[in-house]
C-alpha cells in the first residue's frame, strides 16, 4: 500500500466536511473491492474516509409502502432483517447469497452499489424494484444511478446515504454464482407491482441493465412460459474465462424463468 491518512467522521455532515475539496480522498465503507485494491497498489488515495462509525447510516426501517435501507448497513443485517423478510423477501433471500460469510458480514449496500461492480448482485435489485438512492445531495431513481462498468451517477464528493425499495406484490431473484467468489455469472431479479412488471439482469453486462422484452411478456402473462420464446443476443455481453457472452445470453433466460417460478 501507499501511505495515505486516515479518518473516521460520526457523522454524514463530518464525512461531508472530510471529503469536500479533496478529489484524491476516498470514501470506506465495508471495504470489500477498496482495500484489496489498495493493497495492489491500483489506488493512491491521500486520505481514507471509514464510514463505518456513522451510526445515523446504518439500519432498515419500514416508511409507508417501502422499506428504507441505511448505506452502511451490511448484507448479513438485510438478510436476517424481519423487515426486509416480511415486506420483500426477494432482497433478504439476495443478501444471504452475497459472497460468502466473511463478505456479509463486511460488505454494505451502500457500498456495494457505489462501486458497481458489474457481477454484483445489489444492483438487479436497485433496479427491478425501481429504488431511489437517496445522497448527501439529492435522490437518484435508479434507472438513473447505474452507468456503466464501476461507473455510476455520484459526484466525487456524494456520499450515498439510504436506499428506498417500493414493496412489490411479488418478486425473486435467481443467479447462477461463481462457484468460488459467489459473483453472479448472470443473475436475474423480477418484480411485479399491479401491472408494472420489471427484471433487471446482472452479471451479463457491463453494469445491470432491464431486459424490456421480458418485462412486456410477463405484463401480458406473470408465468414463466411467457419467456420462452424470448432470446438475449449476446453482442455486448460480457465473455471471460468463465463463461462466453453467447452462454451468458442463455443464462439470462433461464435465471429469469426460474425467478418467475420461484416468484409465484
Amino acid at each position: 500500500m501507499y501511505n495515505f491518512d486516515y479518518s473516521r467522521p460520526k457523522s454524514v455532515a463530518d464525512a461531508v466536511k472530510a471529503i469536500a475539496g479533496d478529489g484524491d480522498a476516498k470514501l470506506v465503507a465495508g471495504g470489500m473491492t477498496l482495500i484489496p485494491t489498495l493493497k495492489q497498489r491500483l489506488a493512491k488515495p491521500s486520505v481514507l474516509i471509514d464510514l463505518g462509525g456513522i451510526a445515523e447510516l446504518k439500519g432498515v426501517k419500514r416508511d409507508g409502502n417501502a422499506v428504507v435501507i441505511g448505506a452502511m448497513t451490511k448484507h448479513i443485517d438485510v438478510a436476517n432483517s424481519s423487515e426486509v423478510k416480511s415486506a420483500i423477501p426477494a432482497l433478504a433471500d439476495l443478501a444471504s447469497h452475497i459472497g460468502d460469510p466473511a463478505v456479509r458480514n463486511r460488505g454494505t449496500i451502500g457500498g456495494s452499489i457505489s462501486n458497481n461492480d458489474p457481477a454484483a448482485d445489489y444492483p438487479s435489485a436497485v433496479v427491478a424494484l425501481n429504488a431511489t438512492i437517496t445522497t448527501t445531495k439529492r435522490k437518484i431513481a435508479a434507472d438513473d444511478f447505474f452507468k456503466s462498468l464501476f461507473e455510476t451517477a455520484l459526484g466525487a464528493d456524494e456520499i450515498v446515504t439510504s436506499v428506498s425499495f417500493p414493496i412489490p406484490e411479488k418478486a425473486a431473484y435467481m443467479k447462477f454464482p461463481n462457484p468460488a467468489s459467489r459473483y453472479a455469472i448472470v443473475g436475474v431479479f423480477v418484480a411485479k407491482t399491479g401491472g408494472n412488471v420489471r427484471v433487471a439482469v446482472t452479471g451479463a453486462g457491463p453494469g445491470a441493465f432491464r431486459w424490456k422484452e421480458a418485462e412486456a411478456a410477463l405484463a401480458k402473462s406473470w408465468n414463466p412460459d411467457a419467456l420462452k420464446a424470448l432470446a438475449v443476443k449476446p453482442d455486448g455481453l460480457n465473455s471471460d474465462i468463465h463463461a462466453s457472452s453467447e452462454y451468458r445470453a442463455h443464462l439470462i433466460g433461464v435465471m429469469a424463468r426460474r425467478a418467475v417460478a420461484k416468484a409465484g
